[in-house]
């Protein structure tokens, strides 16, 4: 009978704090058991960047994982795009978690993995085009610091927002292909590396979890997170539908839950849509510079990567991609390979064992 602490933004539901977490607790387990996330024995990479999300990821996972008893191996992956000011001090607080929860911590950086750090990039292409660079490369960095631990799964900390925002984006955009993934609790484990390896699965526990409930959450379990917002966000275009869906959630609060279900239910056969021609699915491979997964015949990074260490970065967003990529892949018959060359996914910084 303990006194409610507050009303919850998804079901209006008073609840004291106790509770509220319990019930959160068990709805991300519920998640976790309905998409099939995890299997017994899995070692699993907790992407960790210190902020809201991933610090209640963390906690969460440790708790359900002694809870329900699902056996897995966790350990903390982080990710040092080099943005000073920003991502030294966030990787502090990781590092704080990682002695809170008794979690490995393993980092790697872009400048260690691809020779250039964030704000070098920032520094080439100016800042409109700047988050496009990061992120086709913290994907690629995750994946292959997640290889180099011998990781079964990535768990990131995407939340229902998070989700919500992406499928308007790809409905703005018509990326008809990134819709249809974009809304799954698990993703990844196609294509094929260099030895036919598969890309490491990535699966999004919070994916059904209000923003303002994973807030809560920390706040009431007094959890230590990095708030400062990436200075180089502002310039996102995603910004745009992240004030959209602010606005809808303003007005319905269940708006954010009902766009993510809408998302759900547009995973349509490729085969039923474009008039009936299967112009949706996208045939993934190995990129033939540094092997890690590729719709094309190189990868995005090593695109954005040849351009950077041209001087043309500009180059590899636009129409001259094309060439971009036909010179590329003549350097690597020639035997010569730049920037992202498939070297083993092999953190050049471990923090812990």
């Amino acid at each position: 009978e303990a006194r409610a602490a507050l009303r919850r933004p998804a079901t209006g539901a008073r609840l004291c704090r106790a509770c509220f977490a319990r019930a959160f607790e068990d709805e991300v387990h519920a998640t976790i058991v309905r998409d099939g996330l995890f299997a017994p024995g899995q070692r699993v990479a907790i992407g960790a960047s210190g902020g809201k999300d991933s610090t209640v990821l963390a906690k969460v996972m440790a708790v359900l994982n002694e809870r329900h008893g699902y056996g897995l191996d966790l350990f903390l992956l982080s990710v040092d795009e080099g943005i000073a000011g920003y991502r030294d001090d966030s990787l502090e607080t990781v590092k704080s978690n990682e002695r809170t929860y008794g979690i490995p911590l393993t980092i790697v950086s872009y400048k260690e993995l691809y020779g250039w750090s964030m704000d070098e990039i920032v520094s080439a292409v100016g800042a409109k085009s700047n988050c496009t660079f990061c992120g086709v490369l913290r994907r690629q960095a995750l994946e292959r610091g997640a290889r180099h631990v011998g990781a079964d799964v990535i768990a990131t900390g995407h939340n229902a927002d998070d989700v919500a925002e992406t499928v308007l984006l790809n409905l703005l955009r018509g990326d008809a292909p990134r819709l249809r993934r974009c809304t799954a609790g698990i993703t990844g484990g196609e294509g094929g590396g260099k030895e036919g390896v598969a890309a490491v699965p990535r699966v999004k526990p919070l994916r059904l979890a209000y923003e303002k409930e994973i807030v809560m959450y920390a706040y009431f379990e007094k959890l230590e997170y990095f708030s400062t917002e990436c200075i180089y966000s502002p310039n996102a275009y995603r910004g745009w539908t992240r004030d959209l869906i602010k606005q809808l959630e303003a007005a319905r609060p269940r708006a954010i839950l009902d766009v993510v279900r809408s998302g759900e239910l547009m995973r349509f056969p490729a085969e039923e849509a474009g008039r009936g021609k299967a112009t949706m699915s996208q045939s993934l491979g190995a990129c033939e510079r540094c092997g890690f997964m590729s719709s094309q015949r190189l990868c995005k990074a090593c695109i954005l990567l040849e351009g950077l260490n041209r001087g043309t970065p500009k180059l590899a967003l636009g129409r001259h991609a094309k060439s971009l990529t036909n010179d590329a892949m003549a350097g690597v018959a020639s035997g010569s390979r730049a920037g992202n060359d498939g070297a083993p996914a092999k953190p050049r910084r471990r923090l812990t064992e």
